[in-house]
Parts: C-alpha cells; structure tokens; sequence
C-alpha cells in the first residue's frame, strides 16, 4: 500500500482535497493532507511574513519525518508543484513518486512568479497590496476556508541539485478546461518530450479535486 502527502495549492488547507482523502483510504492506502504554514487558521500575521518556499518545503519534510515515511508519493496541487520539488530534492530518497496535478514543475533558480504567466503575476501583486507580504485570495464567492497566501513564498527561487529528477516516478496532470488563463500549457508541451515524465490530462478546470475528485483519485490509484 502507498503512502500518500496531499499538498495543497495556493490560498487553501488540507480541505482542499477533502473529496479525495476517502477515495485513496477506501482503496487501502494511508494519506496525509498537508495545510502550509501560514495558511492554518490560527497562524496569524507573523507566520504569513515569515514563511517562503523552503518553509512550505520543511512543512513536507517534517511530516515525513514525525510519520517515519518512505516511499511516499508527493501530490502537489498548482503552486504545491514548487513544494514538492524543494522538499523531494532534499528528502534523501526517500519519495518514490511525484505527481504535479496542474502544477509548476520548475527547473533549478525558477521561482512561482517567474514560471507564471501575466495574469497571476498580477493576480499575486495586486493581492499583496494591502499588507506587502500576504496575498489575498483572487475573487469573490470561493469557499470562505481560503486564507491569504504569503507572498515570500511565490517570490523565492527554488534550488534543485538533482536529486528531484531522480525521483523514480514523476508524472504532470494537466486540466484543459481553463486554456483562457493557464501557466500550465507550456510546460505541457516540455515534459511530453521528456521521456522521464509521464503526461496525463483532465478536461476539469484548475480544481480538479473538486471538479472530478474520482477522477484525480483514479489518476492517482492508476499503475
């Protein structure tokens, strides 16, 4: 049975994967769904300033080590795809799978803001506004659990050593239902021309979790 870290995109908590946990736990796997610091409910404004992308990267790897994990399969969802990359390169082998499910997959020195496009760029500049080092949630009307995202942590730069790309098993979930906004269609076109990773789509919008959760989860049971 697989070991699964759930990790969260930008904005949302463990809840974001909340139609999935029980689908993966009824197949017999265990699951640990991650919230980040700085996006827990009683971290307050100090935690969002102080926390970045190597916090968010020890968020994962302290779980491994308080759960005594190995062989774990790292999801991270949408901004998540930067966390798990930081985390899996520093974690001593011991991630046997990563799956990007329509998140960033960076190369060594990218950063969030850099491999984003236009649009989220202002998205995060026009939401940190008010305070400088938070950002607020994009729109109106999506689910009141969402928290102000720390801003620090889309503007670091991750270092990768290599360890990341030798990860056994490394897959990328793209969703097609937003080709209007999505960061993701470049990166598409990249790792379906490389052999060490495997390129799976879903006509969903960017929360297939919620969209599709018995969609993601079968993705996610698949061999």
């Amino acid at each position: 049975m697989a070991t699964f870290v759930l990790v969260p995109g930008a904005w949302k908590g463990s809840w974001a994967f909340e139609a999935v946990v029980p689908l993966l736990e009824r197949a017999g796997h265990t699951v640990h769904a991650l919230t980040l610091t700085g996006l827990r409910p009683d971290d307050g404004p100090a935690a969002v300033a102080a926390a970045n992308l190597d916090t968010h990267a020890d968020d994962v790897l302290r779980l491994l080590d308080r759960h005594r994990v190995t062989g774990a399969t790292l999801v991270g969802h949408s901004y998540a795809g930067m966390v798990i990359a930081a985390a899996a390169d520093r974690a001593d082998g011991r991630i046997a799978r990563l799956v990007h499910l329509d998140a960033y997959v960076p190369r060594d020195g990218e950063s969030c803001w850099s491999s984003t496009n236009d649009h989220f760029r202002d998205v995060f500049a026009t939401g940190a506004s008010a305070t400088g080092y938070a950002v607020a949630p994009p729109g109106s009307g999506g689910d009141p659990r969402r928290r102000p995202h720390p801003l620090a942590s889309f503007l670091q730069s991750v270092r990768l050593t290599g360890a990341f790309d030798r990860v056994p098993r490394r897959e990328f979930v793209h969703c097609s239902g937003w080709e209007d906004r999505t960061p993701f269609k470049g990166l598409r076109a990249r790792l379906l021309a490389d052999p060490g990773w495997r390129v799976h789509d879903l006509p969903t919008g960017h929360d297939a979790m919620h969209e599709a959760p018995e969609a993601v989860a079968a993705l996610l049971l698949g061999d």
